[in-house]
């Protein structure tokens, strides 16, 4: 009975947030919002199917562990030293602010001082999910703006992940007067994990995956990462007594300072991704509708310290580093959101029996509110900013607080299309044509999934990427985005139709070459978006027919004349 619980759960969850995700995608917000609506939907307090909350739960673990790998695996320090002297300062002062409203609004309503912490630590922490997302859709993540947000929430996500850390030894123990020698110890424990994971685990991990990547089987590698996230974090917490969610971090700094880290994002984190939409789902459980009728001061408070506090706060501090007002306001409402860290905090809190059922509901709803106003905000600044320009208080800051970013992102995304091209696959082909490219001034980028012949390129000066073409982060880390072509050279690639939908998504303009073994073959590469297609099947058959022809005699003009022939009967024949 237990197993059969355990797939009604995992079905009827996701099935409603396939559902409900797909709508509110189609609205035009984040999916999240729909994750959360599905789990109300199956949850305890509205009628109809009701899932299994505890089977949940231990699935939302799994859940919170494999979020942590992902955002440590996609965890880029030289986005945060690129903009240091803007995020550092500025989310530690945004994070000591916001928690401190959310504090007093918590105390406010009566909640003891460990709840209130919590609580306004879960307020003053952006949702990753979110804030990417709406930068992609105003096309604003390769700016000023989108650097800074993006580096002053990796800021933002360790700071959580130190608190999130800290909240087990502090809140679970009753001796307040031990607190310092519980942050000592707990600061220990939390050096000898990060010095055994980067000393052993940057040996061992990164052999393993070299053991397994040589197999060339897409299972045993995906196997393999699951089993570093899983395993990294079990270990975390039995030899060192530390959560999992960040030993789970530390395991995917590990495998995203490798060669591989690529290949795991694109072949492992789907399975991240099923565990994550379980975890949204296991917290819309907790939410009873019921609740906004009971405390909508609460709600209306909380609400306003996520959509007004903070953004005031992050704006203030971009203003008095000398950035420009549309810059500062940018800044300040992509971040006017919570989420998943909010989730993860305040789960532990309930864990630790902190934080009350209605904490976790005032959290959930006001997470669901500010994810479906965040792109509306977002979106109408360019009023605001007008409005600014017009009442007299235009920008007086300083050009060199914004040359150097500014600078760094127009030279990211000068396209350099005419020469630049991009191989998958270097077999015997794809080798002649980087040789080719390379003689005609072209610089190519290859595509392979063999690490010893990447490293080898690599060392020969030629920029190469480890990684799986089908996937869309490989195409853009290789440059397809601003490549004048894209060759697939490789013998036997499978669905390399995908890799061309892909590519055409990333740059509509870019000139695509596939190869394929066989005629039958070259028709779906057409229809997905090949400029030209060719057949190894058909070559052969062009060049047998031309040795016959200058075998029996016939002259070059006969030669050209049925080869042509030839070429057309055969191609016609996709």
């Amino acid at each position: 009975m237990h197993s059969f619980d355990l797939i009604l759960t995992v079905t009827g969850g996701l099935a409603a947030a396939l559902v409900l995700g797909y709508l509110t995608h189609r609205l035009g917000l984040s999916p999240i919002v729909g994750y959360l609506l599905a789990g109300t939907l199956v949850g305890p307090h509205t009628p109809g199917f009701v899932a299994n909350s505890a089977l949940a739960d231990e699935l939302a673990e799994i859940g919170v562990v494999l979020l942590m790998f992902g955002v440590g695996l996609q965890f880029h320090i030289q986005e945060l030293l690129a903009v240091r002297r803007m995020a550092v300062p500025g989310a530690i002062v945004q994070s000591i602010v916001a928690t401190g409203l959310g504090v007093a609004v918590a105390r406010a309503f009566g909640w003891t001082w460990p709840a209130s912490v919590v609580f306004g630590v879960a307020l003053s922490v952006a949702s990753t999910v979110v804030l990417v997302r709406v930068l992609t859709d105003n096309h604003d993540l390769h700016t000023p703006t989108g650097h800074i947000a993006v580096g002053w929430l990796v800021v933002e996500d360790l700071l959580t992940v130190v608190v999130l850390v800290l909240l087990p030894p502090l809140l679970g123990s009753d001796s307040s007067g031990s607190m310092w020698l519980i942050v000592v110890w707990t600061g220990v424990k939390l050096l000898a994990l990060v010095v055994f994971t980067f000393v052993v685990g940057n040996r061992a991990i990164p052999w393993l995956l070299d053991r397994v990547a040589s197999t060339r089987s897409r299972e045993l590698f995906t196997l393999t990462v699951l089993v570093v996230a899983l395993g990294v974090a079990v270990a975390s917490a039995m030899l060192f007594g530390v959560s999992m969610a960040l030993g789970a971090f530390l395991g995917g700094l590990v495998v995203g300072r490798s060669d591989y880290s690529l290949r795991a994002a694109s072949e492992a984190l789907p399975m991240r991704d099923a565990f994550a939409v379980l975890f949204f789902v296991s917290v819309g459980m907790l939410l009873d509708p019921r609740y906004l009728l009971q405390a909508p001061a609460l709600i209306a408070a909380s609400l306003a310290v996520v959509l007004i506090g903070k953004p005031l706060v992050a704006m203030l501090v971009v203003k008095l580093l000398a950035y420009p007002f549309s810059v500062a306001l940018a800044v300040g409402l992509a971040l006017a959101q919570i989420g998943e860290f909010s989730f993860m905090l305040a789960a532990v809190g309930r864990q630790l029996g902190v934080l009350t059922d209605d904490g976790m509901n005032t959290v959930v709803v006001v997470a669901i509110v500010s994810i479906v106003i965040n792109p509306l905000l977002f979106r109408a600044r360019s009023r605001v900013e007008r409005w600014h320009l017009r009442s007299g208080r235009t920008r007086s800051v300083s050009s060199g607080a914004q040359e150097p970013v500014a600078a760094s992102t127009s030279q990211a995304n000068q396209p350099d299309r005419p020469h630049r091209a991009v191989i998958v696959g270097y077999g015997p082909s794809g080798r002649t044509l980087t040789r080719l490219l390379q003689d005609s001034g072209i610089v190519p980028t290859i595509v392979e999934l063999n690490m010893d012949t990447v490293r080898r390129l690599r060392e020969d000066g030629v920029s190469a990427v480890y990684g799986d073409a089908r996937d869309r982060d490989t195409l853009r880390s290789a440059g397809v985005a601003n490549a004048g072509s894209l060759i697939l050279s490789a013998a036997n690639m499978d669905r390399g139709e995908e890799v061309i939908r892909q590519a055409r998504d990333l740059n509509p303009s870019i000139r695509v070459l596939a190869r394929t073994p066989y005629l039958r073959g070259g028709a779906a590469l057409r229809r997905a978006g090949a400029d030209e297609v060719f057949s190894g099947e058909g070559e052969v058959a062009l060049a047998l027919t031309e040795a016959v022809l200058r075998r029996l005699g016939a002259t070059p003009e006969q030669v050209e004349r049925e080869r042509a022939r030839a070429h057309d009967e055969l191609f016609d024949l996709e």
